[in-house]
């Protein structure tokens, strides 16, 4: 039987620090001096690194198993929900945000865009995401598309809530992220309010929200339920 499963996040950092981890211990064991002509390098301070690593590593694993579910929560309880809202995820992912969203609806709908890169996410693909939903028992109240947050295809104004965890920073390009953000400002509703989640860039957001005329809130990152820490950013279009 197919269990609820929303994948781990970053799967190759969590790996590369991993690897780090067990270099930094290893080398002291097997090669306790590094002699590179005259100088002797002295390996025992690599332990630190390997352990510094290895928190980190185990501190994002536990933030993809438990951490992100509390996250989502605290995402999700910033809305005022009456039931019937239209809601966007940007960044989908495997449907953690856009399903936790269709939970709280009654007659809304709930619908979560990606582009399924695999590096974001294990085993990111839009049929694992419709399986979440079925298991979750949202399958009525949620739509699943293949879009780009750059360029969406869904009319002005379309939708009451936008929600977005971890996507905007994979934007790698400063001018493709401020189209990103003038994309949410553009769909998202009068009297709308949208929630965006990430450990980085999220000033720049917040300055290309208010240049689009969207009253913005920023809250503090969460530095226990979150690696890398998460800051939140609250939009709200008057």
């Amino acid at each position: 039987m197919k269990k609820i499963n929303y994948g781990i996040d970053a799967p190759h950092v969590i790996r590369n620090l991993f690897i780090a981890s067990a270099a930094g211990f290893a080398l002291p064991l097997f090669v306790p001096l590094i002699k590179i002509g005259p100088v002797t390098i002295d390996t025992s301070g690599f332990i630190w690194m390997g352990g510094m690593c290895g928190l980190m590593a185990a501190w994002m694993l536990l933030y993809s198993m438990y951490g992100k579910l509390r996250h989502r929560d605290r995402i999700l309880d910033m809305i005022v929900w009456k039931g019937d809202e239209m809601v966007l995820d940007v960044g989908t992912g495997r449907g953690l945000l856009a399903i936790g969203a269709a939970k709280r609806l009654t007659t809304g709908k709930s619908t979560g865009i990606d582009i399924w890169n695999a590096e974001d996410l294990t085993k990111n693909k839009m049929e694992n995401t419709l399986d979440n939903a079925a298991l979750e028992g949202v399958q009525d109240k949620i739509e699943i598309l293949n879009d780009n947050a750059t360029r969406m295809h869904f009319a002005d104004n379309a939708f009451d809530v936008v929600i977005s965890n971890l996507c905007l920073h994979n934007i790698y390009n400063a001018e493709d992220r401020k189209k990103a953000c003038n994309e949410i400002a553009r769909v998202l509703k009068k009297g709308g309010t949208g929630i965006i989640s990430d450990f980085r860039h999220l000033k720049e957001y917040e300055n290309n929200f208010i240049r689009s005329g969207l009253q913005t809130k920023m809250f503090p990152a969460s530095y226990f339920t979150t690696f890398p820490p998460l800051g939140i950013l609250k939009i709200m279009k008057a």
